[in-house]
């Protein structure tokens, strides 16, 4: 006998009521926060489903951040994104205006609820004796793996990290420019995303050293072939804030906004913070750092606007828009 749907709805009761009610959030992020966001995800749900009685369907979707920001641009339906960097979450409002411009005021520390660095992953016993920026230009013949800037947060991070390492030893962008471009002559491949990169020096072999998100060098020890890797933590580096923000377009089209809002909001208590920790990300939370003071290492750190004078509404269009310094410095490369 064919069931109704109506007699499957009585005879279902609250499975049928959970999948019915149950809201669906997604989530567009960046390559490393794969990790993160999976245990973040389930600590959600479940804290959402003790406070309402409701279930909640949380969906995730990584890529090289400005990548996943154009795709949020063309109409990937992100009730939340959380970047690599605010220039790439203001650029969802390039064409109309999917987000409050003002969505940075709109939680603690500039909507940034954990921070990270730039540091290095090399091969066991450190072979090319790396441990400072300078040191992968001494010998031509070193190749550096790290994505591509016009496709990947990391990479641009990355970029803004050795850049800043030269203007604070040599003292000029010029001799900033000549150092970046070195390095980037000594670069086989540009992947899209800072997974991919990984990918191409844990997996594939390539390369003497690779520039990597933080919490991505201490994920790859943990993976397998881990044990033939080292971090190294150089003298300096940049202090890398990637943001989180709410999609208004998309909540408010799909009745999720309540969700959204404390999906976000809950980055910062003390049981997430622990998560981001865990998953090698800096905590904004003093005290949590604190607790996992063992885990990062002491690195002086420059926020942008110490050294670029402003922040990415400054750097996006002179380093990488199209025929900004990247583009210039592949130009000459490729000469």
């Amino acid at each position: 006998m064919k069931l109704s749907k109506k007699f499957l709805a009585f005879t279902l009761g609250v499975t049928l009521t959970t999948t019915v009610y149950g809201k669906d959030l997604l989530n567009v992020s960046y390559d490393p926060t794969r990790e993160l966001y999976k245990e973040y995800n389930a600590l959600f749900a479940q804290h959402w489903e003790q406070q309402t009685g409701e279930k909640i369907t949380l969906k995730a979707s990584h890529g090289g951040s400005s990548k996943q920001a154009r795709s949020v641009i063309d109409g990937l339906q992100a009730d939340v994104v959380t970047l690599a960097m605010s220039g790439d979450i203001d650029a969802l409002n390039k064409h109309q205006q999917l987000l409050d411009p003002n969505w940075q005021h709109r939680l603690d520390h500039n909507s940034t609820p954990y921070t990270s660095t730039i540091v290095f992953l090399v091969r066991k016993g450190n072979p090319k004796n790396i441990k400072d920026w300078d040191d992968l230009t001494k010998d031509e013949s070193l190749q550096v793996i790290t994505p591509n800037p016009k496709t990947s947060g990391g990479a641009r991070w990355n970029f803004l990290a050795a850049w800043t390492f030269a203007k604070q030893k040599y003292g000029s962008e010029d001799k900033a420019l000549e150092f970046v471009t070195q390095v980037y002559k000594q670069t086989p491949v540009l992947d899209t995303g800072a997974r991919g990169s990984t990918m191409t020096f844990v997996q594939r072999n390539k390369g003497d050293v690779l520039l990597a998100w933080e919490n991505e060098a201490h994920l790859a020890l943990n993976e397998e072939g881990g044990d033939q890797l080292e971090i190294v933590t150089p003298s300096i580096s940049i202090l890398a804030e990637p943001p989180v923000a709410l999609v208004d377009s998309v909540v408010d089209k799909k009745g999720t906004r309540k969700e959204a809002e404390a999906y976000l909001k809950y980055l910062y208590s003390d049981e997430a913070q622990r998560i981001i920790a865990k998953n090698f990300y800096r905590p904004i939370n003093p005290a949590i750092l604190k607790e996992f003071s063992t885990t990062f290492a002491d690195v002086k750190l420059f926020n942008v606007k110490e050294i670029f004078g402003g922040g990415w509404e400054i750097i996006q269009p002179k380093f990488f828009d199209d025929n900004g310094i990247f583009d210039q410095i592949l130009e000459q490369i490729h000469r």
